[in-house]
């Protein structure tokens, strides 16, 4: 029996998702008509499908082509190009052996905010995010202190395109006008917090990690259950570990800022 030709549809798909996987800033139509050679009609349907099934994700701003929560989901949630997936930073690990809670990495892939990396916490009862979660754009700490530093009329892009705001909590805001709000808030203090908006008796604090060109596309979290955190002064402490992480790791990246003058006291 001979080996069976390949489906020239299915190879055409496949190179579509390797060329993706590898462009760590995503891939536009025309890019992977340049590189592949595929014909554009024949391009147009093979992303279109891979989109319909969540393989691949179309940015509303950008209009380029990233990874989809399916393709991540093939990697066992690695499909993030961020080495950190493989191994926490020190910063991370500092930052949940300070508090005992549990840390966690967030970068943006695409449009997209992704866990890439986590420390769990050493209490029994620990919360649930694990590596490959996308965090939504409205409602989690994590994500706000990535949106809140981007272009106001591009974060606003981003939230209308996931409206309705979906209401996990009664705490969940649900009008991106009250998130930009929060945005705001945030570049103020230079730091996000959420409080029982993504889980009920749920609080997270959050702080941005910049590179040396003094961008944000992802953010270092401390989260702990309610209770764990009532008091101010834990609440404080939780804070300037997270500052102090999203310091250390900005300064891996060649950023010369320093947040934790604006930490609690």
């Amino acid at each position: 029996m001979g080996v069976a030709k390949p489906v020239e549809v299915v190879v055409r798909a496949v190179e579509v998702l390797n060329a993706v996987a590898s462009a760590r800033g995503g891939r536009t139509l025309q890019e992977l008509h340049d590189e592949l050679r595929i014909p554009l009609g024949s391009l147009h349907r093979i992303l279109t499908t891979l989109s319909q099934s969540d393989y691949l994700r179309r940015s509303p701003v950008t209009k380029r082509y990233f990874l989809g929560r399916a393709a991540r989901a093939l990697g066992g949630g690695t499909g993030s190009p961020s080495a950190r997936l493989i191994q926490p930073p020190p910063a991370l690990v500092e930052a949940a052996a300070a508090t005992g809670e549990t840390a966690f990495l967030t970068e943006l892939v695409g449009d997209v905010p992704v866990c890439v990396s986590i420390v769990e916490a050493e209490h029994a009862l620990r919360l649930f995010v694990r590596i490959g979660q996308e965090m939504p754009l409205h409602a989690a700490a994590s994500s706000r202190a990535i949106l809140a530093h981007m272009d106001e009329e591009v974060a606003r892009t981003l939230l209308s395109g996931t409206a309705p705001l979906t209401g996990y909590t009664e705490g969940t805001p649900r009008d991106v006008e009250d998130v930009m709000e929060m945005f705001r808030e945030i570049r103020a203090q230079g730091y996000a917090v959420c409080e029982n908006e993504l889980d009920p008796d749920v609080w997270a604090v959050s702080a941005p990690i910049r590179d040396s060109e003094d961008q944000v596309t992802s953010s270092v979290t401390i989260t702990a259950p309610g209770p764990r955190v009532a008091d101010a002064a834990v609440r404080a402490r939780a804070t300037r570990a997270v500052l102090r992480a999203a310091e250390a790791l900005s300064a891996e990246l060649g950023s010369a800022r320093r947040e934790l003058s604006e930490s609690p006291a």
